[in-house]
């Protein structure tokens, strides 16, 4: 009898956990190791996750309310309750409390590093880490001998506790035309935790799950294209794709280098904040994060919850084919309200070149993909393919990777002729699309200070091509714009639509290059004034 798609890859997932010496895949998480020595009555038990915030956090530990130690255990505790049905956490940090003493000792001994201090993060696993695992959710790269990347080391050495690596759609969801969002060879299929049947959307999946349902406090995702704003729009925190250049990329497994950047995600806006401010900055393997101007704005955290007073912020809407349905539109008139509220001018706006560069991007990331991943494979020890072509012969002989969607993409990048003129030329439209709409007249004072725009539409029911016949059932997105050209994004929780009004949705504020700061006070403030966010529920469903 022929082994079913299910069985298959239940076993493979099986066979990858073994291999992660040392470590705990999220699906077979022990809650034991997690929870030993836990009291009753404990601080941990006092703790409301998901609203504190990191200044929160930061405060209770000054004062002695409580210990990184404490805050790690708390959130191990909350990854053995249940990760086990969302997926999320694809390597457990088996060594995060002994990280987490360290981090106490260095607050006893000269006070916080950084406002990361004891925190613990989640790092999507395309983030090179010396100690754990990075797989980019393939099998292949089980055995990969990479050094910590350059965010890595940031984060390390401000003191934040790495908890784990997320799950991702294998290869940042850059393998296969029929590929479904948040699989990956490694660490199988990632959940919606407000409803469990439903796609988290990619491909930081693991990194936006992850932190809805409070496994970490923060977390670092990775976008070309989508990959950050969408799964914070899925799953109801926020996420902010920054300036390409803004973050080093350095030890990052990557698509392409011309759109791809690391950014924060988190369930706070202050959050993502704090964590950007420790991981940008420039990098001299990276010559992007040397390209911004003299004057650019870094005091991320520095944020004003006066941003919308006096603001224009320009409203773009999806087109009337779009397909989007009324509740998601809805919060979109709610968002507008919102932001009018707040003492903004919203204005109706429509940006030019779409079609244009959507139309450039994939030949421009195919080609470009084979020349940096290729890159990324020669420059790392262990036991990983050579180059694109051997990755796709051992793809093709293992008995999980293929099993419910192909790599079309991977072969069609092995050919992919030069596109360095296209490239030049989708970005130029890009960045004009953005520029030329926020210029709104002759004046400064006609100038936008933002786009708006919905970043999701409800979360889709998670089905696989070779099983279901469809895979990703995706609606529409807004992320195009702002990854083509290389410019800042972040999405932030407005409301909820879908059945039964369960699945949340986000919209995303667009600005010009190198506006990261200035981004995050349109989004703090807007966080502020919308109040959006409820905490996910673990419904098993919701329906059609």
């Amino acid at each position: 009898m022929r082994s079913s798609p299910n069985r298959v890859l239940l076993a493979g997932v099986a066979a990858g956990a073994l291999l992660l010496s040392g470590c705990t895949s999220g699906g077979g998480t022990d809650p034991e190791p997690a929870a030993a020595g836990r009291q009753v009555g404990s601080p941990l038990d006092s703790l409301d996750l998901d609203a504190l915030t990191i200044p929160d956090l930061q405060a209770m530990m000054d004062d002695g309310e409580l210990t990184a130690v404490q805050l790690t255990q708390a959130y191990l505790d909350r990854i053995a309750e249940h990760d086990d049905e969302v997926g999320a956490v694809l390597t457990l940090n088996t060594e995060a409390l002994s990280a987490a003493q360290a981090s106490d000792d260095a607050r006893a001994d000269g006070g916080a590093r950084s406002e990361l201090e004891g925190i613990p993060v989640l790092l999507k696993d395309n983030v090179d880490t010396a100690d754990l695992p990075t797989t980019a959710g393939s099998r292949l790269l089980v055995d990969s001998e990479p050094d910590d990347a350059t965010i890595t080391t940031r984060l390390l050495e401000a003191g934040a506790i790495v908890i784990g690596k997320a799950n991702l759609s294998e290869w940042a969801n850059f393998r296969g035309d029929g590929s479904t969002s948040g699989w990956s060879g490694v660490g199988g299929q990632t959940a919606n935790p407000y409803v469990l049947d439903r796609n988290p959307c990619g491909s930081s999946s693991g990194s936006g799950a992850g932190v809805s349902a409070s496994f970490a406090q923060v977390a670092i995702g990775t976008e070309t294209d989508g990959s950050i704003v969408c799964p914070a729009g899925a799953n109801g925190v926020v996420g902010l794709k920054p300036t390409l250049g803004q973050v080093s990329r350095t030890g990052i497994v990557p698509i392409s280098a011309e759109q791809d950047t690391a950014g924060p995600m988190a369930r706070h806006t202050v959050d993502a904040a704090i964590l950007l401010s420790v991981v940008a900055g420039e990098d001299d393997a990276d010559a992007a994060t040397g390209q911004g101007p003299d004057d650019v704005d870094t005091a991320f955290t520095d944020l004003d919850l006066d941003a919308l007073q006096g603001a224009r912020i320009g409203v773009w809407s999806p087109a009337a084919d779009s397909g989007v349905d009324a509740g998601t539109l809805q919060v979109l008139t709610d968002t507008v309200t919102a932001l009018q509220a707040a003492g903004a001018t919203t204005v109706p706006v429509e940006l030019p070149y779409t079609e244009e560069f959507g139309a450039g991007e994939t030949p421009a990331l195919l080609a470009e993909f084979d020349r940096d991943l290729t890159a990324y494979l020669e420059a790392t020890d262990g036991d990983v393919p050579d180059d694109l072509a051997g990755l796709v012969a051992e793809n093709a002989e293992d008995p999980v990777e293929l099993v419910y969607f192909g790599q079309e993409l991977l072969v069609e990048a092995i050919d992919a002729p030069d596109a360095t003129a296209t490239r030049e030329s989708i970005r130029d439209l890009a960045q004009r699309s953005i520029d030329e709409t926020l210029a709104q007249g002759p004046g400064e004072e006609d100038d936008l200070t933002a786009i708006v725009a919905l970043t999701n539409t409800p979360a889709w029911l998670t089905r696989y091509l070779s099983v279901d016949g469809v895979a990703d059932d995706f609606l529409y997105s807004s992320s195009g714009p702002a990854a083509v050209a290389g410019y800042p994004s972040v999405s932030v929780p407005a409301g909820f639509a879908g059945p039964q009004g369960a699945l949340p949705v986000g919209v995303s504020f667009l600005g010009t290059g190198w506006t990261d700061a200035d981004l995050l006070d349109v989004a703090a403030d807007f966080e502020d004034a919308a109040q959006a966010r409820r905490s996910p529920g673990f419904l098993p469903t919701v329906g059609a």
